[in-house]
């Protein structure tokens, strides 16, 4: 007869555990010991980003450089050359309303000329450039492809020498200054006098315009107080207009002058200021200092 031992089983278990327990320390204790070594995994993680970085810190570089600047710019030249190869280029220029602005002032000023390809023409850019040429007042530019660009311009029209300060200039009927133009080309034009003497210009011009017989002999106007002009005759007599209604005063000079012919009297003033009446003077009636009642110069 065999007898079982009841607490053989549990005996072995706990043997065996025991066993992988001192195995367990044993390695424990090992890991320990073992010298510190490179860690890979840190090292894996690490490369891209020091490449990242690198690759950041070259296109900044190329940045700065300009490089990706100057690339660019080799496609896009290099792309007009292909349109113009294709038949896009300039072969035409057409400008309109051209009368003072010199054609090949207007190419050069562009940057035009036949073959260049007609895409790399800007019209906004080109518009810019013709209206501060000094005659052009506005300028309109298209591109008509294949191959004609067509101009459009508006240009100043001299009106009269303007003289502030001891300066002349020309004046356009907007009264502002036409630069870079030499006022002796435009002698003949009417000299008017006065700081807001350009601004008002257009105005005392169309009343002077409307007696062509008196248009003819007027050689200066002289702006008075802001409000009224002084027009003077053959450089030896002096009109003074009203403020109001200059057009009807100068109509009523012209209409005596053909009656009596005035003009061509002994008188230095003829003043048109009252509406029921005018006034001349001869040299003998005015005054050593050249006023008169109102405390105007004459």
């Amino acid at each position: 007869m065999r007898f079982l031992n009841p607490f053989s089983r549990s005996t072995k278990t706990r043997k065996k555990s025991g066993a992988k327990r001192g195995t367990a320390k044993r390695r424990k204790t090992g890991s320990r010991r073992k010298p510190a070594g490179i860690n890979w995994r840190l090292v894996r993680r690490a490369v891209p980003v020091t490449a990242g970085l690198a690759a950041v810190a070259g296109v900044g570089w190329l940045w700065q450089d300009g490089w990706f600047g100057r690339q660019v710019e080799a496609l896009q030249v290099a792309a007009l050359n292909g349109s113009a190869d294709v038949g896009l280029r300039i072969e035409e220029v057409l400008v309109e309303g051209r009368n003072r602005t010199e054609g090949s002032l207007i190419l050069s000023q562009l940057g035009l000329a036949r073959g260049l390809p007609i895409l790399g023409v800007d019209p906004q850019a080109a518009k810019q450039t013709l209206e501060a040429l000094p005659w052009v007042r506005q300028a309109s530019v298209e591109r008509q492809l294949p191959d004609t660009i067509y101009i459009r311009l508006q240009e100043r029209a001299p009106l009269a020498l303007w003289q502030q300060n001891g300066a002349v200039r020309v004046i356009d009927h907007l009264g502002q200054v036409i630069p870079d133009i030499e006022p002796r080309r435009f002698a003949h034009l009417p000299l008017v006098v006065g700081p807001d003497a350009a601004a008002h210009a257009a105005g005392l011009i169309a009343v002077v315009n409307s007696e062509p017989e008196l248009k003819e002999r007027v050689t200066a106007a002289v702006r008075v107080a802001g409000r009224r002009w002084n027009i003077e005759i053959e450089g030896r007599i002096d009109v003074r207009l009203p403020a109001d209604d200059a057009e009807a005063a100068w109509a009523q000079l012209a209409k005596i002058e053909r009656q009596q012919g005035l003009l061509s009297r002994d008188v230095v003033v003829i003043d048109l200021r009252l509406p029921d009446r005018l006034v001349v003077r001869t040299d003998r009636e005015i005054g050593p200092n050249g006023a008169n009642e109102d405390g105007e110069n004459t």
